[in-house]
């Protein structure tokens, strides 16, 4: 038996924010990062709509990119304290990330972060609180999934919270808050939204409830991103639309090693001057990940198929996934994403040494590879690595090389 799991309702279109006049309640905490939704109104529209709903309303502001353990805790006290019936987390995947963290604290004071990881182990929810999420970025779609994703800076590693009980009750989509995002975060969302359509659609764990979303949602992406990214915002609007289609899959479908190895390798030379961000690791190893499944016969097959629901033309399936890889390198290149982690500068650009030296990597390379087999995505991909395969695959997406076992 399998469950397909959804926010009961999805507002979505231009002032879908308007929705949350008619929320019942009596105090809503919102959650937010930076000062991007502060700065283009959102924030104080968002604080006015609750309040004509009646509600009183407590900010917790300043939710950091890739949310760490102390936000969390930071924030569950902070709702312990003010005692929300409603939880509304506003921004791009980390403030959302942060506030579904901070909601199962606040429901169960007593559990740990630990035991928040273990993947659908998370108690039953909504005795306190229900949860809303407004998406201003267009690629996590966190506001319509059942995982939320957790740094921690102490070990260096970013742990996936997995649960059903963590999808939000409301989800809104409203496109007027995606055309704030700088261009380079149109790229890196954007990568990450089409990793989620192909990876949901190769998964162990697909079915028919999640094909058609994630097919679509990948054709939309493929149309849509670049253009978007060069500023049209009629395309901007369609890949709002777009991630979370993909995000729908993806929360039901799970997800595979592209997303291992991204949630492994993200944090982890931070001491050398930069993060890997999500969505350009997702844009980098994606093409050698899907070379690596496609020697599952099964993966190959559903490669071949994408690769035909995007009209990528070839003879055959080997034909298709080598189309299909050269398509989404190209896609990198348009969106200004390196090949590989060799060649990621610390601002995410191409460039000829990237922040990561080689030697810094090799020396870390085992346990990495050690926690990217152990990560919660893992399960659901269609090969298994051993822990040589997924050190040889890291390798590949440092060196930009061919991966041919």
């Amino acid at each position: 038996m399998q469950r397909f799991c959804l926010p009961r309702d999805v507002y979505h279109g231009e002032g879908a924010i308007d929705a949350l006049k008619s929320f019942k309640g009596k105090r809503a905490m919102v959650c937010v990062g930076g000062g991007s939704m502060k700065r283009f109104g959102f924030l104080d529209k968002i604080a006015a709509n609750l309040k004509e709903a009646g509600m009183e309303v407590q900010l917790f502001e300043g939710i950091e990119p890739d949310p760490s353990v102390d936000t969390v805790m930071r924030g569950a006290k902070a709702m312990m304290d003010f005692q929300p019936d409603w939880i509304v987390a506003v921004g791009g995947g980390s403030p959302i990330d942060a506030a579904k963290a901070m909601w199962i604290k606040y429901e169960y004071p007593d559990i740990t972060f630990e035991q928040m990881c273990v993947v659908f182990g998370i108690p039953e929810l909504r005795h306190k609180a229900h949860f809303c999420a407004i998406s201003s970025t267009s690629g996590t779609a966190t506001e319509v999934t059942a995982f939320s994703i957790i740094t921690d800076y102490q070990k260096g590693i970013k742990y996936p919270i997995a649960d059903f009980q963590i999808t939000p009750d409301v989800a809104i989509v409203d496109p007027a808050l995606a055309e704030t995002m700088p261009q380079k975060l149109v790229a890196h969302t954007g990568m990450d939204a089409i990793t989620h359509g192909i990876e949901a659609y190769v998964s162990t764990a697909h079915c028919d409830y999640t094909d058609p979303l994630a097919l679509h949602a990948i054709k939309m992406i493929q149309h849509d991103l670049v253009p978007s990214y060069n500023g049209d915002m009629a395309k901007r609007h369609s890949m709002h639309n777009a991630q979370c289609l993909a995000g729908m899959a993806f929360s039901n479908a799970l997800l595979g090693i592209v997303h291992s190895m991204a949630h492994k390798t993200g944090a982890v030379f931070a001491d050398y001057g930069a993060h890997i961000i999500h969505g350009a690791a997702n844009a980098m190893y994606l093409p050698k990940v899907i070379a690596y499944n496609a020697k599952d016969p099964e993966a190959l097959k559903r490669y071949g198929q994408i690769a035909d629901f995007m009209e990528l033309g070839g003879a055959n399936d080997q034909e298709k996934v080598q189309l299909l890889i050269k398509h989404l390198r190209g896609m990198n290149d348009d969106l200004r994403i390196p090949h590989c982690i060799q060649h990621y500068g610390a601002d995410s650009y191409p460039c000829e040494q990237g922040f990561v030296p080689e030697s810094v990597f090799l020396e870390r390379l085992p346990q990495i590879a050690t926690n990217a087999i152990g990560d919660a995505c893992t399960g659901s991909n269609p090969r298994q690595p051993n822990q040589e395969e997924m050190e040889r695959l890291l390798k590949c997406c440092y060196y930009d090389t061919e991966v041919d076992f």
